[in-house]
């Protein structure tokens, strides 16, 4: 229960996060807005692990934790984000959450090959309907183009597309990368501690890429609304973030990612509540989120017992439960 709540919390904050990422990036580069939103959650970090007892948590690691720990930082906060942040600029934050929810699909593939993890009746229909959110979008491409070039932007379809699969990627093979990470003994301590050794190891990239740039120089072509925007950011995504390192750490994936993909609930109220007038928001992009996230639903939840809740037969519930691959 407690890693639900923590994953729920997650969510809610990524959602907000979205929105004011949205707002940065309308006239602002996406490398100028990690070079804030990623660096300076690492002062955040310091103190969560120095109150949380990360420092002596992160004493006792063996090396593959430092080096699990840190390849999720860099997969998550500068593949990931790198790619969320582009397709957002691209497609817009609605448009582009169907392709994001791509994510799920990336992790139960490492899942299935890295731990061994199943694929039954049910997963297989939530794999279609996490594909056929996309195809909605496409399909109506013409008339979501219309509805943008009304409120004064036109979306990108084919780099939104590219880099909406990139944020997949990257999002979707984190989690299992923090589980190795974390093993079987993590415990609160470990986690907040990962989460600081993650994003250090992520910024030391995302600063290395700033210098190439232009360093001092690029960043002062940044717009000063933007700035604002994801400085509200850096501190929304921390706080998301710790909670996710916290849920992962008390919570198995199974319950933690099913709960997480509500931020695709927030990410609608807080966007229509803060960008109505830079987002598409008709009943057909509803419609292709929707049918997303019932496949994520369908993907992540535990299939015995959730179907067992439901009321279905046991007949049906042992045959859909087993394993096709």
């Amino acid at each position: 229960m407690f890693g639900a709540v923590l994953a729920f919390a997650s969510a809610a904050f990524f959602g907000l996060n979205n929105a004011t990422v949205r707002r940065g990036v309308l006239k602002s580069t996406v490398l100028q807005g990690m070079a804030i939103t990623v660096p300076l959650g690492v002062p955040f970090f310091a103190l969560f692990a120095a109150l949380m007892g990360g420092y002596a948590a992160i004493a006792n690691w063996s090396l593959a934790a430092w080096g699990w720990m840190s390849l999720a930082g860099v997969v998550h906060f500068v593949v990931g984000r790198y790619g969320n942040y582009r397709t957002t600029q691209a497609l817009g934050a609605t448009l582009s959450t169907p392709v994001q929810q791509l994510s799920i699909l990336i992790a139960l593939v490492m899942a299935y090959f890295v731990l061994g993890e199943t694929v039954n009746s049910v997963n297989v229909f939530g794999i279609l309907l996490v594909l056929l959110g996309p195809a909605v979008v496409m399909k109506q491409r013409k008339a979501n183009t219309a509805a943008a070039k009304a409120k004064g932007f036109t979306p990108e379809y084919l780099p939104g597309f590219f880099w909406g699969l990139v944020c997949a990627v990257g999002y979707g093979s984190s989690p299992i990368l923090i589980s190795l990470g974390l093993g079987a003994t993590g415990g609160l301590a470990d986690s907040v501690g990962g989460v600081l050794v993650s994003y250090v190891a992520a910024s030391l990239v995302v600063l290395a890429l700033v210098i190439a740039n232009g360093g001092p120089t690029y960043m002062r072509g940044m717009d000063k609304s933007s700035g604002k925007w994801f400085m509200i950011s850096t501190v929304l995504v921390a706080l998301s973030q710790l909670f996710r390192y916290l849920a992962l750490a008390v919570a198995p994936i199974s319950v933690v990612v099913p709960v997480q993909r509500l931020s695709v609930v927030f990410r609608i109220l807080f966007n229509g509540m803060i960008n109505r007038d830079h987002e598409v928001m008709d009943k057909w992009v509803i419609t292709s989120i929707g049918l997303a996230l019932l496949g994520v639903m369908a993907l992540s939840l535990q299939t015995e017992a959730t179907l067992t809740w439901l009321g279905v037969p046991n007949a049906w519930v042992i045959a859909l439960s087993q394993p096709l691959f």
